[in-house]
């Protein structure tokens, strides 16, 4: 796929927008062939929330990747997805644990609106 393809195109409602940092990923992992990790060090970013539709590729690498490297990861699992509904529960429930917090979209926002509910 070419990245100037329709196909690869990013939709309206989630394009970048001023600011964001924008990545080209070419292999499984966010990390391995970009400079990801450069760009969240030079803005002091430690936090991770991931989401996917490859909970065994693109979400596992990343997982694991992330981890090695240091950042605090929370995985979304109802925000994930992969073609093997089995692989996605044990994955989520039985390996992203020990590196990372496993929560849903819900806990998300309670997590984001603070304690105050704001």
């Amino acid at each position: 796929m070419h990245s100037d393809s329709p196909a690869t195109a990013v939709h309206d409602t989630v394009a970048p927008e001023p600011g964001d940092i924008i990545v080209r990923k070419t292999r499984v992992g966010a990390f391995s062939t970009t400079d990801l990790d450069q760009q969240l060090r030079d803005r002091g970013i430690i936090n991770l929330i991931l989401a996917g539709i490859s909970t065994s590729g693109v979400v596992l690498s990343t997982v694991r990747d992330a981890a090695d490297r240091d950042y605090q990861v929370l995985v979304l699992a109802d925000a994930s997805a992969d073609p093997e509904p089995g692989v996605h529960e044990f994955l989520t429930e039985k390996i992203f644990p020990r590196q990372a917090h496993v929560i849903t979209i819900a806990e998300l926002k309670d997590l984001l609106s603070g304690p105050d509910g704001a």
